[in-house]
């Protein structure tokens, strides 16, 4: 008796015989069911068995595409994502009517014949001739699988999938010579099982799975008669019986696979009348693929995360072989989101910035000291409708993003960090008129000078008249005073400026060199809201900067086994020193406290940050951060035509927008919300002295601080005397912090008008000293 091996078909010798006895025929017998029969037959039968021996004996089986689950860092899905909608089940896990169904019409003798059915190739032989065309097929459930496997390898590449479905010759004898491999080594029961789940249904379903999800929304293993006779009878032609589009059509064509199933004795005739009868049943689920589906407004954060798997090396070697990891799927993604942090964004953006308003947001927030993104939200959601886009306004444009928007003031602590790290002092002061002429020339990288066109002269403004100096560093960051920054890059230089951006990870959004120019100090240059929280998180860090990372881990399924993947790790380097970065903190601090930045203030909880406000006011921005988070808010246009004047956003008018004013708020509570029962931890403060500017001395004032409540009506008198004399008394101690006598190269005039001691007549602590501080 001939051996049989498990799950049926015929030993491998006596498939080898049964090739053997057609292979001097295999060039006519191929062509009569792949080609028309005209030129079929003079095929040389040598040529042919000569071409099947040269095929490579190993045929590999592909990893198939199945989805991708992205989680957030507790472990919740936030998207479900494939190239091909397929779950790959075992066949323990199918309805056994099902088997039989796709059997019954596909390969009614699949259990009889080995990797060829010599009878159905005689038949397709004879009636491929007598019509003189391709009226009949022969391929087994093998063969298909082998054609299958060829498509699945060629992914999304449209030439490749037509060489995998071309009907050729060469492809034919190629599915042959692997389908008897594949019968050899897999069985028939194993065949099935690799059959059912790699063959398309239609409507987006790969894999019978996904299919009696999307038709009936029930697992595979509970498909009834019906149900799996209608599934088994799209396989042929997915679009022409697409029951969803075509009820009638594929009422009839499941009608004949329940007829066939009773001619092969699968059912009984009366079990298929009864079926036939039967209507389709159809509850159908939509298709849910993409970040488009992403919940708590998450699907920027998911193509981003989608990014790091295209781009990154650490997934392969080249683009391609990226790419081929990310269709094939099957992967479940840890991400660093933290749900509670982007709940809180999706909330504060909701609340101040409406979806149809002309100017959108977006908002990023990031960990110091490990690089962890854990929020990233905007106002504009993921879709393709109006006030939608895929535009991720947070990121670069290699990831996702736009070419990014000018960061106005938001650069100028990246320049104070420069200047401090290469030995300057916090109380470096300048004049800082309120307009001047760009200093000329400025020593730039590599040897080179930028220089002002003395023909045409570039100009500079502050914001209001009333700023002008002297300023020291302090109240210069506290008023984001432009002249005191443009003096301040033009005494240390441009690269030393670029080189500390450089450190902190601050690039150009659309991947360009920044400018070497003095300007640059105003924030110029285009960035994203992720860069700058991120740069900004040096700070918190206290100097240590982290590249930015979207991913915790990855699990692949393989088979039955899970695979962990090596993911992106953030690399994290010194970027200042402890001091310069406790310094810069320092100084946003007081912003946040008595600055621009006051509407953005944590309360108790120690922030700091700091606004910018871009020339025309196109972008406003707040970046900044706690010791354990950094955010950064974007408002803007992200086509850089509408200015942000005289407009209304979230239902607020607003004649002018400051970056305080509308960026800071939605900061303001969208790190509130993020940081909600966390610890408050403090910043390391550096002693800044007050600027002795204008001879004001800088008394304390404590009075005016508390409201008149220590010291005085509203200022208390040491508060007072500090503003008409350039030093004197603490207006509760009575110390002498402002120094006891004014700068001497400043007179006393200009301090009684605008000098900047704290308290006054109508001080509020650190207030300007004089008439009203």
């Amino acid at each position: 008796m001939p051996k049989k091996r498990s799950g049926g078909g015929l030993s491998p010798t006596q498939q080898a015989a049964k090739f053997l006895g057609v292979s001097v025929l295999a060039g006519a017998v191929m062509a009569g069911i792949a080609l028309p029969a005209a030129g079929a037959l003079g095929l040389v039968a040598k040529g042919s068995v000569q071409s099947f021996d040269e095929i490579p004996a190993n045929l590999k089986s592909p990893q198939l595409s199945q989805r991708t689950t992205i989680l957030d860092n507790q472990g919740q899905q936030i998207a479900s994502v494939y190239s091909r909608d397929r779950t790959v089940v075992d066949l323990k896990d199918i309805s056994p009517y099902m088997q039989k169904a796709i059997v019954a019409i596909e390969d009614a003798r699949f259990y009889q014949h080995g990797a060829i059915d010599l009878k159905g190739v005689l038949r397709a032989l004879n009636t491929n001739a007598q019509q003189g065309g391709v009226a009949q097929g022969a391929s087994t459930l093998t063969q298909q699988l082998v054609k299958n496997y060829f498509i699945e390898e060629a992914g999304d590449d449209p030439t490749k999938v037509a060489q995998a479905t071309q009907q050729t010759l060469g492809r034919k004898v190629k599915e042959l010579k692997y389908a008897i491999q594949i019968e050899e080594k897999l069985g028939k029961k194993k065949i099935l099982e690799n059959y059912l789940n790699i063959t398309f249904f239609g409507e987006q379903a790969y894999g019978v799975e996904a299919a009696s999800q999307r038709y009936f929304s029930k697992h595979a293993k509970d498909l009834d008669l019906e149900q799996s006779a209608l599934l088994a009878g799209i396989v042929q032609s997915p679009s022409r019986y697409d029951p969803v589009n075509d009820e009638a059509e594929a009422t009839r064509r499941r009608n004949i696979v329940l007829q066939r199933m009773a001619e092969v004795g699968d059912i009984s005739q009366k079990q298929a009348d009864e079926a036939k009868k039967a209507p389709l049943g159809l509850n159908p689920s939509q298709p849910k693929n993409g970040c488009i589906t992403a919940v708590k407004g998450a699907g920027f954060f998911c193509d981003y995360v989608r990014d790091v798997v295209l781009n990154d090396p650490v997934f392969g070697k080249t683009r391609e072989v990226r790419a081929k990891l990310w269709n094939q799927g099957g992967l479940t993604i840890r991400t660093t989101l933290d749900p509670q942090s982007q709940q809180s964004v999706q909330a504060s953006i909701k609340d101040h910035v409406y979806q149809s308003d002309p100017v959108a947001t977006a908002a990023t927030i990031v960990e110091p000291g490990t690089g962890r993104i854990l929020a990233m939200g905007q106002s504009r959601p993921y879709g393709f409708g109006k006030n939608e886009t895929q535009i991720n306004l947070s990121a670069n444009s290699d990831m996702g993003g736009g070419a990014g928007y000018q960061g106005g003031s938001t650069f100028k602590p990246i320049v104070a960090a420069a200047a401090v790290e290469g030995g300057k002092a916090p109380t470096q002061k300048y004049p800082s008129p309120y307009q001047m002429t760009y200093p000329s020339p400025v020593q730039a990288c590599d040897g080179k000078v930028w220089r002002n066109d003395p023909q045409n002269p570039a100009k500079l403004a502050n914001e209001n008249k009333s700023e002008h100096g002297p300023y020291g560093m302090k109240d210069a960051t506290a008023k984001s005073v432009n002249t005191y920054y443009v003096q301040l890059i033009s005494d240390i230089g441009i690269c030393p400026v670029t080189q500390m951006a450089k450190k902190m990870g601050v690039q150009r959004a659309d991947g360009r060199a920044m400018d070497q120019a003095p300007s640059i100090a105003l924030g110029t240059q285009e960035v994203s809201p992720l860069t700058m929280a991120n740069a900004y998180a040096t700070f918190a860090s206290r100097g240590t900067y982290c590249t930015p990372v979207a991913i915790e881990s990855i699990t692949q399924q393989v088979g039955s086994e899970q695979k962990s993947l090596d993911v992106p790790k953030s690399t994290c380097r010194r970027a200042m020193s402890q001091k310069t970065a406790d310094t810069i903190s320092t100084l946003l601090k007081g912003v946040v406290e008595d600055g621009t930045g006051q509407e953005a203030g944590l309360g108790d909880r120690p922030s700091a940050g700091k606004t910018g406000t871009t020339d025309e006011r196109y972008a406003a921005w707040f970046v900044g951060y706690t010791p354990n988070m950094a955010g950064a808010v974007w408002v803007g246009d992200p086509q850089h035509r509408r200015q942000m004047t005289n407009i209304t956003i979230g239902g607020i008018p607003h004649e002018k927008v400051f970056g305080g004013e509308v960026p800071g708020p939605i900061w303001r509570d969208m790190m509130t919300g993020a940081l909600a029962g966390k610890p408050a931890q403090n910043f390391h403060l550096i002693d800044i002295p007050d600027d002795n500017k204008k001879g004001d001395g800088r008394g304390k004032g404590h009075g005016g601080r508390d409201n008149g409540k220590n010291g005085g009506s509203t200022g208390g008198i040491g508060g007072l005397i500090g503003g008409l004399t350039g030093g004197g008394t603490d207006g509760t101690t009575g110390d002498t912090t402002g120094g006891a006598f004014p700068t001497p190269t400043f007179s006393l005039p200009g301090g009684f008008i605008q000098g900047q001691g704290n308290g006054g007549i109508n001080g509020n602590g650190n207030g300007n000293g004089g008439l009203r501080g």
